[in-house]
């Protein structure tokens, strides 16, 4: 299990993961939203995660959303790299209801995030658009490429948690283990 601390003015971040772990979450941002969608991305991921945030809430979730996805990626990029014997790419589709969102990754150490999912507003008091913020940076710490796209769907609630999951599925299946693959890659390193 990895831990990583982060300190800043805005926010005090500290988590442990286990990437191969059993789905275990203990999740405390003062966010209830955002503490649901992270709980619901171990448990797809089949990760154990210990966070807890305490951040500038008074002012916006912002600082609090983002630093936490720079904690998780940065933990997710020292868990994972240098990549050996995985499968290294990913993808998931998931339905809620009436939405479906798609992730497609790549565990590529090239950061890069495509997001089309049309949410704006707020689900409870948090603001839809600090999903993109939270997936930027947790790709551009653990250095993935991944493409979150919605196929369809109008609740919001809906379209954010199918988000979570589709991420949290892709990951799994991209580092799943593969004996056979040795280093993923025809240029012998990630």
């Amino acid at each position: 299990m990895q831990t990583l601390t982060r300190n800043t003015k805005e926010t005090q971040t500290t988590a442990s993961l286990e990437v191969y772990g059993s789905g275990n979450a203990e999740i405390q941002t003062g966010i209830g939203f955002f503490n649901h969608m992270l709980q619901s991305l171990c448990k797809h991921a089949n990760w154990n995660l210990n966070l807890n945030c305490k951040g500038d809430l008074e002012v916006d979730f912002h600082h609090s959303v983002e630093d936490c996805g720079i904690v998780i990626g940065s933990l997710l990029k020292t868990s994972l790299f240098p990549l050996s014997k995985i499968e290294r790419f990913g993808n998931a589709s998931i339905v809620m209801d009436e939405a479906c969102v798609e992730c497609d990754l790549d565990l590529s150490n090239r950061p890069f995030l495509v997001y089309e999912v049309p949410v704006s507003g707020k689900v409870g008091e948090f603001d839809c658009e600090l999903v993109e913020e939270f997936f930027r940076a947790v790709v551009q710490n653990a250095g993935i490429s991944a493409h979150i796209i919605a196929k369809r769907g109008k609740n919001q609630h809906h379209l954010i948690e199918a988000c979570f999951k589709a991420f949290a599925v892709a990951l799994r299946r991209a580092y799943a283990k593969n004996e056979a693959l040795g280093i993923p890659s025809t240029k012998g390193i990630l």
